[in-house]
């Protein structure tokens, strides 16, 4: 099973401060890792970012959407050439967020919510999950989960 998948999920140092986050194991899938704002031209380490609405701000007040709707279209783009058709992404991202991101205040403060990319995903109809749900992408290769179990 082809999988896109947050690089920072798979130890990559990709986040905005620099670091890597807890490397999870996917065994026995076809994995395809990108960050979607390296994608957009964003350095790392960069200045954090959060959602405002249809906007995304960073942590100085600058409005760095444009990189972030490149870098999701990029992320797209490989997707749809590689014929992927499931995203596992890193929750909380501008970028990547499932089901919550951070409130755009830099208060630490997470908010229901989707992040860029994942909102492109969904509006082209792909399936993504967040890190939190790997669970089910094993079930599923194990034949222990259908979709539509969901």
């Amino acid at each position: 099973m082809k999988i896109l998948i947050s690089a920072c999920l798979l130890g990559q140092a990709c986040r905005y401060d620099g670091k890597a986050v807890e490397k999870i194991k996917l065994d026995g899938f076809d994995l395809y890792p990108l960050c979607p704002e390296v994608l957009g031209g964003f350095s790392t380490p960069r200045a954090p970012s959060e959602r405002r609405g249809e906007r995304v701000i960073n942590s100085q007040g600058e409005d760095v959407t444009r990189g972030f709707v490149q870098g999701a279209q990029r992320a797209l783009d490989l997707m749809e050439k590689e014929k992927i058709q499931i995203a596992l992404l890193k929750e909380n991202s501008p970028s990547c967020g499932v089901h919550f991101i951070y409130d755009g205040n830099f208060s630490g403060k997470k908010v229901k919510g989707k992040g860029i990319f994942t909102e492109l995903l969904l509006e082209k109809g792909y399936r993504v999950l967040s890190e939190e749900e790997i669970e089910i992408v094993k079930e599923e290769r194990n034949g222990n989960r259908k979709k539509s179990d969901q």
